[in-house]
């Protein structure tokens, strides 16, 4: 565990500086072949930069407030703060805030850039329709997220591909309305034309080159929070027969959208079907989160 904990952070702070200089080198680009010339680059460094410093340490309280969830008082919820709490020490870190969504379909999901500013959601459908050793299990996996730094890594991600796909938009846009950089030698012409190229390129496929890495670490995560969690409990069992449960539950949540489906413990987002919105998937095939469960 404190191997992949150390592998997030540095994985944490290589994103960060990817997509930094990502957005930097689509604006140098940007400022080659339109008339904005050196500020393009300048702007998107500043968009970047602002980015990333803001989902650090804002990110938990946006997507709490994103998704309406509302701080649990210990006094309603003895069971689930002593889950928690128990949870908390085995896996040797704070205990989290509570936080509950007022939605009849069961899911759950962490947030926080560090175990020290870390918060747990889970909606009334979840405490209602699980029993103690299967809420327990869904403690268990979002528990495993929060010690294994997954909460800092999966947010940078999500706002780090926002931030590719504005410039990107904002590249496209200039493109369609003549701000394009005119060359006046042949060869200065040749280049330009090069450099166009390359940045229509890069422009339409860089939001869904940068959407396809977020939801593979999206969906490696999964999987290493459900064993972590299944550590954690010392009970696989339970997490994996409420996981079908959650599964089995046609409920879409209301309050989720496409920006945070991919925090919580199941796709909230529910039927979607075929093998394109497969490949597009936040989530591990629950089958396939279950049976590796079982065999733990």
């Amino acid at each position: 565990m404190w191997e992949q904990i150390s592998s997030n952070k540095v994985k944490s702070g290589f994103l960060v500086g990817f997509f930094v200089v990502f957005v930097v080198f689509l604006g140098w680009l940007f400022g080659r072949t339109t008339v904005w010339g050196p500020a393009a680059p300048i702007l998107a460094a500043v968009i970047a930069g602002g980015a990333a410093w803001g989902s650090y340490y804002n990110s938990d309280r946006m997507v709490l407030a994103i998704s309406r969830a509302k701080s649990a008082e210990k006094e309603d919820h003895p069971h689930l703060y002593h889950s928690v709490e128990g949870l908390a020490i085995a896996a040797g870190i704070p205990t989290p805030k509570l936080y509950i969504i007022d939605d009849t379909a069961p899911n759950a999901f962490a947030t926080g850039r560090n175990p020290e500013h870390a918060a747990i959601a889970v909606t009334t459908g979840l405490l209602q329709k699980l029993n103690r050793v299967e809420l327990e299990g869904v403690i268990g996996h979002e528990m495993s997220h929060i010690a294994n730094y997954d909460t800092l890594l999966m947010t940078l991600t999500v706002v780090m591909v926002g931030t590719v796909a504005l410039v990107s938009d904002w590249m496209l846009r200039s493109f369609l309305w003549g701000g394009r950089r005119k060359r006046s030698s042949s060869g200065g012409g040749q280049i330009g034309v090069i450099l166009l190229v390359v940045a229509l390129v890069l422009a339409i496929l860089s939001p869904l080159i940068a959407q396809l890495i977020k939801l593979a670490i999206s969906r490696r995560r999964e999987f290493l929070a459900d064993a972590n969690g299944a550590l954690l409990t010392r009970y696989p069992e339970g997490l994996a027969s409420a996981l079908e449960k959650i599964a089995s539950d046609r409920e879409p949540l209301e309050v989720a959208n496409k920006a945070t489906a991919h925090l919580y413990i199941s796709n909230p987002l529910k039927g979607q079907k075929g093998a394109f919105n497969k490949l597009f998937s936040t989530h591990p095939p629950m089958e396939q989160r279950v049976t590796l469960l079982r065999e733990m």
